[in-house]
């Protein structure tokens, strides 16, 4: 049985479409100055979420530098276009489809798939540094011992918190997982996590190089012009209150609606716009909101573009993050603090690593603190005012595009360096 399919995304070079040749690996010029790279995504790509978003900006900047980049993904997702890329993906797998966020039995199947594919092409072909998310950082711990191929660790979240998270009764073994993710951490060339709490974690470890590559906002500059009209279609005649995101459990979706439960009994001068979610969690929680008795202030649109996300978040005056575990700061805050809204999150390390006072209404995760901080926002205007533009001050400020490209190629130019010693300095534009 084939175990993989490529699809070749650069059509311009038809040498690169010639793939599982038997030949020697590619041999490396002295004077070589831009790497070979294996890039390992272990979750479907392209998808309109987080993980895969941040997958997307980066691949881009590298192709920009001329790097010449192998990917590695699941088989679902649509196909994009990059220059001086070839994508392979696995075969699918039966009843492995919509694989969701997280770790799951489908993941690993994937992952293993993964390691095969990784393995024929480093076989086939040399390659100056591996880029390896999440889990597939022990692909490339194998691949650094079988082949001495540098790697970095592209570091989202905690595999080993996630797996106790997900599966309590795995808690015994959490010093075996910290133990090889320690490993992980030690023998790669960087460590890339995307905040700081995790960049706290990993220094017991005592990695080579840490590099933290925060996640930026997705709002255009320029945005779309208003296609659907909220508050008309949804029939809302006063605040429009709103979640963006997937309603996985570590969300805070239970939270979210426990506490609008509440605030509906303080006043009524609000409903709650979700927006995101897989068609059964969408079902999931609209019957929650049935049985708190909050379903006509409460409006699920599902699943949306995330090329459309300014539409949305500029027709809110109060955007919410209610989420209760992991230490990644999420996405969605860095737009939501990009769109001048009042934002209101769970005061947890999650969100304050990011966010503090003086540009978000932070309360406790526990139906009556946040429940408390929906009502501070939807009765103070001038509150909600003051805190979107401090908001809006601090993105700009830190968190752009533009810093997201500055400190990839910083990182990629110090290790263009140190892999390639010979080779001429190309002076990419940081800015």
């Amino acid at each position: 049985m084939q175990l993989n399919q490529e699809l070749e995304l650069n059509q311009t070079n038809p040498v690169e479409s010639i793939l599982f040749q038997t030949s020697s690996p590619l041999s490396v010029s002295n004077n070589k100055t831009h790497l070979n790279i294996l890039f390992l995504i272990p979750h479907p790509f392209y998808e309109d979420r987080g993980s895969p978003i941040a997958d997307d900006m980066l691949l881009k900047v590298l192709s920009e530098r001329g790097d010449k980049i192998d990917v590695v993904a699941y088989p679902e997702g649509q196909n994009v276009t990059y220059s001086n890329t070839t994508l392979y993906r696995t075969t699918k797998f039966p009843g492995c489809s919509n694989v969701r966020p997280g770790f799951s039995w489908k993941k690993l199947v994937y992952d293993v798939l993964m390691l095969f594919k990784v393995l024929q092409l480093t076989f086939q072909k040399k390659y100056d540094l591996i880029h390896a998310i999440e889990e597939t950082v022990f692909i490339a711990l194998l691949i650094k011992f079988l082949f001495k191929t540098p790697y970095i660790y592209d570091m989202d979240s905690s595999v080993a918190q996630q797996m106790i998270e997900k599966y309590p009764k795995l808690s015994p073994l959490k010093s075996v997982f910290n133990t090889f993710e320690g490993l992980a951490v030690k023998h790669a060339q960087a460590v890339v996590p995307v905040c700081q709490a995790l960049a706290n974690d990993i220094a017991e470890y005592k990695p080579q190089k840490v590099v933290l590559l925060p996640d930026v906002s997705l709002l255009k500059s320029n945005p779309n012009q208003l296609t659907e009209d909220l508050k008309q279609n949804l029939n809302i005649n006063h605040l429009l209150m709103m979640y963006v995101g997937n309603l996985e459990s570590y969300q805070g979706i239970d939270l979210l609606l426990d506490s609008f439960a509440l605030t509906l009994k303080q006043t009524q001068k609000a409903d709650l716009v979700i927006v995101g979610g897989e068609p059964e969690d969408v079902e999931f929680y609209q019957q929650k909101a049935q049985q708190l008795g909050i379903d006509h202030n409460v409006h699920f649109l599902g699943k949306k573009p995330a090329s459309e996300l300014d539409i949305y978040l500029s027709q809110a005056d109060i955007l919410v993050s209610p989420r209760t575990k992991g230490k990644n700061t999420p996405m969605k805050i860095y737009s939501y603090l990009d769109s001048g809204k009042a934002v209101l999150a769970t005061d947890l390390f999650t969100h304050t690593q990011v966010l503090n006072p003086e540009v978000a209404q932070l309360a406790i995760p526990e139906p009556e603190a946040f429940a408390q901080g929906m009502v501070n926002l939807i009765t103070n205007e001038t509150l909600r005012t003051k805190l979107g533009e401090a908001g809006k001050a601090l993105v700009h400020e830190k968190y752009s595009y533009s810093a997201f490209r500055q400190q990839s190629n910083r990182l990629y130019n110090e290790l263009t360096q140190e892999l390639l010693p010979n080779s001429v300095s190309v002076g990419y534009n940081q800015e």
